[in-house]
């Protein structure tokens, strides 16, 4: 079946799991058009890619104008929870995605929404682990806005694209272990490539579930 090409908002392509998104979406052909929104400029020069500079996202009035026709959201944009207490993370994580998606949902009524939480994360809200219990509630929260679909995107580890430039220390370092990963965990361990391909196929595609884990990461990747 032929389906149309998407026009798609990427958050968080300074960080690597936002660059390897943004970098599969400017090779796809199923991708018409790319907005990057940023803090600070993200280094990419490609014809269908927009990037807008906006450094506080807990207020985007000035820029809200410019976020409506897009049929999907891929939201990258995210922070770690290590050395930060749980009111900053709950603020830096919780309450600044669900105040960009309900912008999003204001300017976009048939628009799918893609989150990157994590493996681990706790659907119940009620588990021990602080940061997991958080991402449990954004997802859950997410679901609950008025979106065409929302899913949430929960990868292992994941194996960088060569040539990519905005790689965490410790993937780096651990990137020469990607087949012992591969081999000892197959549902655990995915590429960059995939996770970005997985968002476009599942827009158009759409998927039986809405927690997106790694084995159905690899098998969205080859749609």
């Amino acid at each position: 079946m032929q389906h149309k090409k998407i026009k798609v908002i990427v958050t968080g392509s300074t960080g690597m799991v936002g660059e390897g998104v943004l970098h599969e979406c400017l090779l796809s052909d199923k991708v018409e058009q790319v907005l990057v929104i940023n803090r600070r400029p993200c280094g990419v020069k490609h014809p269908k890619l927009k990037e807008i500079i906006h450094t506080d996202f807990f207020d985007l009035s000035p820029v809200e104008d410019q976020l409506g026709g897009y049929d999907a959201c891929f939201f990258c944009l995210g922070v770690s929870s290590v050395g930060m207490k749980k009111p900053e993370y709950y603020k830096k994580t919780y309450v600044l995605t669900l105040h960009v998606a309900e912008k999003l949902t204001k300017h976009n009524t048939d628009m799918t929404l893609c989150y990157v939480s994590g493996k681990g994360t706790d659907s119940t809200e009620q588990g021990r682990t602080m940061w997991a219990r958080v991402k449990g509630k954004t997802e859950n929260d997410l679901m609950k806005l008025p979106f065409k679909k929302v899913f949430a995107f929960r990868p292992g580890y994941m194996h960088p694209t060569k040539g990519l430039k905005r790689i965490l220390p410790i993937v780096k370092y651990l990137s020469w272990l990607y087949p012992v990963f591969k081999l000892l965990f197959p549902d655990g361990t995915n590429t960059l490539k995939d996770v970005g391909l997985a968002m476009i196929n599942v827009v158009n595609h759409g998927y039986y579930k809405h927690i997106i884990d790694p084995k159905d990461i690899a098998e969205l990747a080859r749609l």
